[in-house]
Parts: C-alpha cells; sequence; structure tokens
C-alpha cells in the first residue's frame, strides 16, 4: 500500500524529479561542450591558451563545488542587485533565480573535471592512427574530428558515465539555494509531515534508478562502439 504522505505530495515530488532531470540534462550538454574546449586548450601549442586553461581547471577542481555555488549565488547574485540597470532588465527574473546558478556551478565544474579527462583521452590515442589520417589526406582539423575526438570519447566511456554519475548526485546541491529540486520537495515533506526518514530514503531509490539508467545507456554505447570481431 502506498504511504498516504506519497500520494498527498506526489505532484510536489514529480516537479521536483523534473527539474532535478532538467538540471542533470542542461548540465550535462554544456558540460561537456566545455570540457571539450578545455581539453583542446589544455594540449594546444599556445602556452597562453595552454596556462589559461590550467590555471581554470586547477582552481575549479581545488575548490568544493558548495563553496563555487554559493560564491555564485550569494556573491554575484548580491553584486547583480546593487546594480538598477540590471534589476530593471529582462535578464533579471534570471539573475535572480537560483536555478541558474546552479545549472552554471555545474557547467563549471564538469568542464574542468571531464576536461582533464578527455585531455588524458586525447593522448592516449595512438600516433599511428593519427599518421594514418594524414596519410589519407586529413588536414589536423579534420583528423582531430573525424579521427581523435570520436576515439578518445570511445576510450573514455566508462569514465564518462561514471562522470555523468558524479553530476547527478552534485544536482542535489540546488536544494541548497532554495531550488525545489528531488531533494528540496523530500525537504518540503519533511517540514510538513515531519517524516524525517521516509522522503530520504524515497528519494535515494530515485537516484539509485537513475544511476543504473545512466550506466546502462553509457554501457550501450559502449557496446555499439566496439567493433564486433568476426572468426574467420
Amino acid at each position: 500500500m502506498i504511504p498516504a504522505w506519497i500520494v498527498e505530495y506526489a505532484a510536489l515530488l514529480g516537479r521536483g524529479l523534473q527539474t532535478t532531470l532538467i538540471i542533470l540534462l542542461v548540465s550535462s550538454v554544456f558540460g561537456y561542450l566545455l570540457a571539450v574546449l578545455v581539453a583542446l586548450a589544455r594540449i594546444s601549442k599556445n602556452k597562453v591558451i595552454a596556462k589559461v586553461s590550467l590555471f581554470y581547471t586547477s582552481v575549479t577542481r581545488g575548490t568544493p563545488l558548495l563553496i563555487q555555488i554559493y560564491i555564485y549565488y550569494y556573491g554575484l547574485g548580491s553584486l547583480f542587485a546593487q546594480f538598477p540597470l540590471i534589476r530593471g532588465s529582462f535578464l533579471w527574473p534570471y539573475l535572480r533565480d537560483g536555478y541558474w546558478y546552479i545549472v552554471f556551478a555545474l557547467v563549471v565544474s564538469m568542464g574542468a573535471y571531464v576536461g582533464e579527462v578527455i585531455r588524458g583521452g586525447l593522448l592516449a590515442v595512438p600516433k599511428g592512427e593519427m599518421e594514418a589520417a594524414s596519410a589519407f589526406g586529413m588536414t589536423a582539423r579534420q583528423s582531430l574530428l573525424r579521427v581523435r575526438l570520436p576515439r578518445a570519447l570511445r576510450l573514455l566511456l566508462p569514465t564518462l558515465a561514471a562522470e555523468t554519475v558524479m553530476l547527478l548526485k552534485s544536482t542535489a546541491f540546488a536544494s541548497t539555494i532554495a531550488v525545489i529540486d528531488l531533494l528540496g520537495a523530500a525537504n518540503v515533506v519533511r517540514a510538513q509531515t515531519l517524516q524525517v526518514y521516509e522522503p530520504l530514503l524515497l528519494v535515494a531509490g530515485v537516484y539509485v534508478c537513475l544511476t543504473f539508467l545512466i550506466e546502462a545507456l553509457f554501457a550501450f554505447a559502449e557496446r555499439r562502439g566496439t567493433p564486433v570481431r568476426r572468426s574467420a
């Protein structure tokens, strides 16, 4: 039998789950795009670009994500509020909403962590494959987009799955800045029903299911990307 509090707060929990999934989707898409750019910057022959990207990854990975979120939300958010021009602009409804700060923080964090992972993958691509691409007449850009980057991402699929799971768990920080994600909805239920553990156990179960789903999707992609060897 379904507990009464689940039936009563099902809509709230559903909206919280939807918010969590949207944050995960948006952050992962833009986070992976940023990570590719960071990885390319890290291996760039331009020393300025390489040093700037190294500074970015070092600072981002060297500070706790929760502190970064607080700096963006309470620091930048308070700074923006002091400018009447910003408060009167069409951007203010977005700049005062914690939702966009958590997305921004996750994208920045994802770019730093996954960027270093992809950098390692790019360096691990055998030189013979790049020489073969050059022999086929590909330019450096074409060989990067058609050979080196796809090959690196294929090698890194298990690691990228783990990073995506970590991103999923990091979305729970949204509840610390008044965003009603899945954990935030559970906290509302706990406050209004005095159910201490049950909502948290429900949320934990949902996160576990989402983790299994993410791992299954990456495993499927890994199987599709692995060539099948046929016996002679």
